[in-house]
């Protein structure tokens, strides 16, 4: 079982940054596949990104693409979502996700996730 537990969340001016992170249990976070996805008010939950178990691969939805930046540190067991230039259309909760799978390929369907935090509320205003 995998607890994830993101913060780094707020209220930020357009054209601003923030840095979500997202802090994983157990020694397999070291292996797993990490995402972000983010939902917005009666919307469906997209896809952000994707880093795979070393970080040596990502993947971007176009809407962040150039923008946002994720990473990884493994040895604390964490995941981060650098938000730079910041739209009101970005305006969400984000939700920190990990696969079960070890050593897989990044992955942007929900259903390829097991494991969900809690979510973090991002909110850009103009």
């Amino acid at each position: 079982q995998v607890q994830l537990v993101e913060s780094g969340g707020g209220l930020v001016q357009a054209g601003g940054s923030l840095r979500l992170s997202c802090a994983a249990s157990g020694r397999t976070f070291k292996s797993s596949t990490m995402g972000w996805f983010r939902q917005a008010p009666g919307k469906e939950r997209e896809f952000v990104a994707t880093i795979n178990w070393n970080g040596g691969t990502t993947y971007y939805a176009d809407s962040v693409k150039g923008r946002f930046t994720i990473s990884r540190d493994n040895a604390k067991n964490t995941v981060y979502l650098q938000m730079n230039s910041l739209r009101p259309e970005d305006t969400a909760v984000y939700y920190c996700a990990a696969d079960s799978s070890p050593y897989g390929s990044i992955a942007i369907i929900r259903a390829d996730y097991d494991y969900w935090g809690q979510g973090t509320q991002v909110t850009v205003s103009s």
